[in-house]
């Protein structure tokens, strides 16, 4: 089938049709939106910049699409988080028609953390019939598909149907979560290899990568391992699972598999890469690590063929998967994105800059705000950074090196400061009867708190109480998945104001860990001086701010339902 590719990254902005995440970086004039005024701190202020696509996809549109008219050629992006699957609806100028949400199951045991990708696909299905009917759009419009997804592991049997990888053995819960740490031990002995792999991922792989995951499986659960015919990035199945091709991403394999992306280099101007075979597996890395049997058939079970994210996959969405979806059969579908990744796409190339300037985006940082913090960067030269992983080829932005730091618990951390508290379930209550959200509530319970103690500003609240933030481990950069969080400055106070001091040190200390992060990449090679934030935490001004103050840079970011970005500035910017 002839296709062309196209991605979109925002307003006015595409790439060719033929590769459409390897075109030459570029940058197109594009006009001011009016301003909006952000005001949640005297030192806040805004700008106007352009419109990203917030809702991250990398689209295939047909050869034979029609003229332009009013919605005609619409684009369908989903992306599946942590608790939720969420499909939007989009136009050729990246404008958000119609949105829609669906929660999905997890199960929780002590490290070992699981999903069901059937599940999963039905949560999927629900929020994209749901957009479509909210949007008004007839699946006939929907011109080209994007999937994004939580790094987590698949695994399914020959025949497509779910292998169990939990000690339940409930064939339902196939997929080990991104933030499983059920695999440190693995990943210590893979590190021990020290083999020249390793040096792409920070210096050593962590327990959120696929690899140990993999040997944990092998080594704990060997029926399920004889079964499994693939295993597969979550958003790699999903791809799969609506076309019934299972070539892999680039960006997915590069960034939690350890495959050589740089092996590509030579291909990046073939049309027909999204054909190439794999040739960037490390076989002598698997076969130090007790995993060689997955070398065989050519890679056949972790990814025999690697594409270029954008690609157009198969024939598109197949008849059964276009039925369960209310779609059309045949429509393009793109090789898939990490889902921090995609984030990075949309709002790396979103700020306005000078004609030619092509090292700009080599001074940000984007900060994919979830359940975790994901921090991308990105260079020219490859740059070796102990302790965050990387430097990938190609992984976010074409023919850029991407370094990528993190935070394994953010959003999670601030739920857990939050739901242990005794004053929590009450402050719910509040929330809801006010019709607000419980993190915007806790903002105006330190406002008041501010004004009534003569507080200067909002963090000397927390002059005797402080969070150390790794209750899951730190990801970048200490790289240490057995690190443990600290409260410290307890006291036997009940009350939601105390909840509030909490709650604040928690958000500081992910700042401060940012901070670090930030600090460590500069200091080994990048020029990093403005911020880019997206995900629902960005929507928290508070978290916002304090981030601001704390690292000293500005920060960007998208309010929610809009498309114009504010930035918040430090005095010193």
């Amino acid at each position: 089938m002839n296709m062309k590719g196209k991605e979109m990254l925002g307003k006015g902005r595409t790439r060719s049709d033929t590769t459409p995440l390897l075109g030459k970086h570029k940058q197109q004039h594009q006009q001011p939106h009016p301003k909006n005024r952000f005001h949640s701190s005297p030192s806040a202020c805004s700008h106007s910049i352009s419109s990203p696509l917030f809702l991250e996809m990398a689209a295939a549109i047909s050869s034979a699409s029609s003229s332009p008219t009013s919605h005609c050629n619409v684009f369908l992006g989903v992306d599946v988080g942590t608790g939720s699957a969420r499909a939007g609806l989009f136009d050729e100028e990246g404008k958000l028609l119609g949105s829609a949400s669906s929660p999905i199951q997890i199960w929780k045991e002590g490290d070992c953390i699981e999903q069901s990708s059937t599940d999963i696909w039905h949560a999927v299905c629900s929020a994209v019939k749901a957009a479509c009917s909210l949007a008004k759009i007839d699946g006939e419009q929907v011109k080209g598909i994007g999937f994004a997804a939580t790094c987590s592991l698949v695994a399914v049997d020959a025949d497509g149907s779910p292998v169990t990888v939990s000690w339940s053995g409930d064939s339902r819960r196939n997929i080990i979560v991104w933030m499983d740490h059920r695999a440190v031990k693995q990943a210590e002995k893979i590190n021990s290899c020290n083999s020249p792999v390793l040096q792409y991922c920070g210096g050593s792989v962590s327990p959120e990568m696929q690899p140990p995951k993999l040997l944990w499986v092998k080594e704990n659960l060997q029926e399920s391992w004889s079964m499994v015919f693939r295993w597969m990035d979550l958003s790699d199945w999903l791809s799969y699972r609506a076309t019934g091709d299972d070539t892999r991403s680039l960006c997915t394999t590069v960034c939690k598999w350890t495959y050589l992306g740089h092996a590509h280099m030579q291909h990046i101007n073939e049309k027909d890469s999204r054909d190439m075979e794999a040739c960037g597996w490390d076989d002598d890395f698997w076969e130090e690590i007790g995993l060689g049997d997955l070398v065989e058939g050519h890679h056949a079970k972790i990814g025999r063929s690697v594409a270029f994210p954008g690609h157009a996959l198969g024939s598109g969405i197949t008849p059964t998967a276009a039925k369960e979806l209310g779609l059309v059969a045949g429509t393009p579908v793109g090789t898939s994105l990490i889902d921090a990744h995609a984030g990075g796409v949309g709002v790396m190339e979103s700020l306005p800059e000078k004609e030619n300037d092509n090292e700009a985006i080599c001074h940000r940082m984007v900060l994919v705000c979830g359940t975790s913090t994901c921090h991308m960067a990105v260079s020219r030269d490859k740059l070796f950074i102990p302790g965050v992983w990387g430097p990938f080829w190609s992984a976010m932005i074409p023919e850029y090196w991407l370094t990528e730091g993190g935070q394994s618990a953010t959003g999670a951390l601030l739920d857990y400061i939050i739901e242990s508290h005794v004053a929590s379930p009450r402050l719910a209550n509040h929330a809801a009867s006010q019709k607000t959200s419980l993190f915007q509530l806790l903002n105006n319970i330190l406002e008041s708190m501010m004004r009534e103690l003569q507080c200067p500003f909002i963090a000397a609240l927390t002059e005797d109480t402080h969070v150390l933030p790794d209750f899951h481990g730190n990801r970048s950069p200490i790289a240490d998945p057995k690190a443990k969080g600290v409260v410290f400055g307890l006291t036997l106070d009940p009350s939601e104001q105390q909840l509030a001091r909490l709650y604040l040190a928690a958000v500081q200390a992910i700042a401060y860990g940012t901070r670090h992060i930030v600090e460590h990449c500069n200091a080994n090679g990048h020029k990093i001086d403005t911020l880019l934030a997206c995900g629902g935490l960005s929507k928290n001004a508070l978290f916002i701010q304090e981030h601001a103050d704390i690292i000293g840079l500005c920060i960007c970011f998208l309010p929610f339902c809009m498309h114009v970005f504010s930035c918040v500035h430090v005095p010193a910017c």
